[in-house]
């Protein structure tokens, strides 16, 4: 009966029938009213009238569905082009958006959304193809500017819509990507006069850009992973760029084969820079509550996460930390070891830290060491015990090639160190003290004329200024302090330059005759002598007595320690580059040279970067040195030689 009805009455007023639907859904769409239960209606019947037991949606599909399809692609063909044209692209944007969630919202009532049918999704691709994809070109244009101008609810809107289509997102990621670039290196290279010369403006410079972009990447993009990824991506080339701020790690004396490295970013460096300013009883600290301190390290672990160099950061992070536990400078010893475990939850490398916390570990071993042999010395009248403070630190954790310099000691202190030394032994036998005065500091009484100061200083100082404790009004010329110090020259110059020349003095410790403008001036004829009327001034007027503090930054290394720490840290890396190609070797057997360099800057990546270069020539020295080679039949395939 119902294949009856089909051939002999439905086929013959289908035509018309479905002509009326469309024209009724036409009127709707130009907002015109009428009994919406038509069009629905007639959708029912040709669902109904379907006798195809296999399809009940074939004729649905060939007559309502395909003719709703066209209808509303040629509607919107016409009206889209119209409307770009006369409100320009960002008001159609809202147009578009509005229309597709208006026709998403018609469909739901007139096309068929049951099980089987896929109509609504064939709807909204065809309003996406004529609403979105036709103009996808003209709409991208708009993204930059967008950027640019901060516009995050049109940028809100663009990616509403770009994510419809195939290959809308990329453009604009690449978009976001040259804004962070070119915005974020512009602000720093037009405040480099003021970040060059403070670390803390640099870092919170760095902040200030971060959280820019992320509200930016939050408001316009909702934290969709894809722009946090380019987020990322930029802000990493901000952090490690050198157009600011550059370290050139030279490498002049290597027996490995290397070449000459290319400039990398101080940020590491100034980075722990800042957080040595907020560990250390500084200005910065003094006013900074424990929580904001908290927050501020933390936001420097934010963009170490960035740096591919890590491995800087981490040599002079601990260089200042060194500094100190020795000066006993940190304002907060439970941030301190805070610090080390944060480092540890970033990803910073096991050995790396496990030696900050034995830096730790000694400083409280050596002061119960300092304890006992104040015990054991404290019926002896004669004994300096409680007036010196000793540490025992371990090498492997300490040491930084820390070269041992030679200098004449106060006769006080000279024969005090065989106690120390006997005493040591008695209670670890087999280990062995090496002395490194170059870290040591103490606290001296200088009397002149004016009155009597507590002058801090380092042990380089005191044996200067001990050359004048027998005859404190004489000249003496620097030939003969070479003579009584035995202090090699270029730490003498740099000695008595820091008692001569004391930034935060008016009146200086030491004179000079004739008067030098640097240490490199002093000539073996150069007299020196004490100033007999250095005092503190305050308030205009000469103190007779006061206490300062002439270390300044410990030096912890010698004048040349600067390019060895440089060369060092290439040192590090190449060691650090051939241990893990072997590591690869060892595992894989046999391995390509692409695989092998993916899998290398995955082990590395947490320490440093390796450079294309570097990673080519470590290769070659390996082959070299027999601990791996490359197959004859195919040069880009190495095999592990046992």
């Amino acid at each position: 009966m119902l294949d009856f009805w089909n051939q002999y009455i439905f086929d013959i007023i289908k035509q018309p029938l479905k002509d009326r639907a469309m024209a009724l859904l036409h009127k709707e769409r130009n907002s015109e009213t009428f009994d919406n239960q038509l069009i629905s209606g007639v959708r029912e019947s040709f669902v109904n009238l379907c006798s195809n037991q296999e399809d009940r949606l074939q004729i649905y599909r060939e007559c309502f569905e395909a003719a709703y399809l066209d209808t509303t692609a040629s509607f919107y063909k016409a009206q889209a082009h119209e409307y770009l044209a006369e409100n320009g692209v960002q008001n159609y944007m809202k147009y578009a958006d509005d229309k597709l969630k208006e026709e998403e919202e018609r469909a739901l009532r007139y096309l068929d959304t049951g099980k089987g049918s896929n109509s609504l999704q064939l709807l909204v691709q065809t309003c996406v193809d004529v609403l979105v994809k036709s103009f996808k070109e003209e709409i991208l244009r708009e993204c930059a500017p967008m950027i640019k101008n901060n516009e995050t609810s049109k940028l809100n809107l663009m990616l509403r819509l770009m994510d419809r289509v195939h290959d809308g997102i990329n453009p604009m990621l690449e978009d976001l990507e040259q804004h962070i670039r070119e915005a974020g290196l512009a602000d720093m290279v037009s405040a480099a006069d003021i970040i060059t010369t403070d670390s803390e403006k640099y870092v919170e410079r760095l902040l200030l850009l971060f959280h820019r972009f992320s509200t930016l990447v939050k408001e316009a993009f909702n934290d969709d992973p894809r722009f946090l990824t380019a987020r990322d991506k930029a802000y990493e080339h901000v952090v490690n760029d050198t157009k600011v701020f550059r370290l050139d790690l030279a490498n002049n004396k290597s027996k490995i084969m290397v070449s000459k490295t290319q400039p990398e970013s101080k940020c590491p460096e100034l980075l722990a820079n800042y957080c040595d300013m907020l560990l250390r009883r500084t200005p910065l600290s003094k006013k900074l509550t424990s929580e904001e301190i908290e927050t501020k390290l933390r936001n420097v672990l934010l963009v170490l996460k960035y740096v591919q160099n890590k491995d800087v950061f981490m040599r002079y992070h601990k260089v200042h930390l060194t500094r100190r536990l020795i000066l006993d400078t940190s304002a907060d010893s439970e941030k301190e070891e805070n610090m080390v475990e944060w480092l540890r939850e970033v990803g910073m490398p096991a050995d790396y830290v496990n030696k900050l916390a034995r830096m730790f570990q000694d400083i409280k071993v050596s002061e119960d060491l300092n304890s006992s042999f104040r015990e054991i010395h404290r019926n002896n009248q004669s004994s300096i015990s409680d007036n010196v403070n000793i540490k025992i630190l371990n090498a492997g954790a300490w040491s930084r090639s820390i070269e041992r310099v030679p200098v004449s000691l106060p006769l006080e202190l000279e024969d005090f160190i065989p106690e120390v030394e006997e005493f040591y032994k008695n209670k670890h036998s087999g280990r062995k003290l090496q002395w490194h005065h170059l870290m040591s500091n103490g606290i001296i009484s200088f009397k002149n004329d004016i009155g009597v100061f507590d002058l801090e200083i380092t042990t380089f100082q005191m044996a200067v200024l001990f050359a004048w404790n027998q005859r404190p009004r004489d000249k003496i010329t620097f030939e003969n302090l070479k003579l009584a110090t035995q202090l090699p020259e270029n730490e003498l110059r740099k000695t008595l330059w820091s008692l001569i020349a004391f930034a935060k003095l008016k009146r200086q410790v030491i004179l000079c005759s004739p008067e030098c403008k640097s240490p490199k001036e002093f000539t073996d004829s150069t007299q020196f002598s004490i100033n007999q009327q250095f005092a503190m001034i305050k308030n205009g007027k000469p103190q007779k007595r006061g206490k300062v503090n002439m270390i300044g930054r410990l030096q912890l290394s010698t004048e040349r320690s600067t390019d060895e720490d440089k060369e060092g840290i290439v040192q590090l890396r190449i060691l650090r580059t051939q241990e893990a190609i072997l590591k690869i070797m060892k595992m894989r057997k046999k391995i390509s040279n692409a695989q092998l360099q993916t899998e290398l800057v995955e082990i590395l990546k947490n320490m440093f970067l390796p450079q294309k270069k570097m990673i080519k020539e470590q290769i070659e020295w390996l082959i070299e040195h027999k601990y791996m080679k490359r197959e004859e039949e195919d040069i880009n395939m190495f095999t592990y030689l046992a």
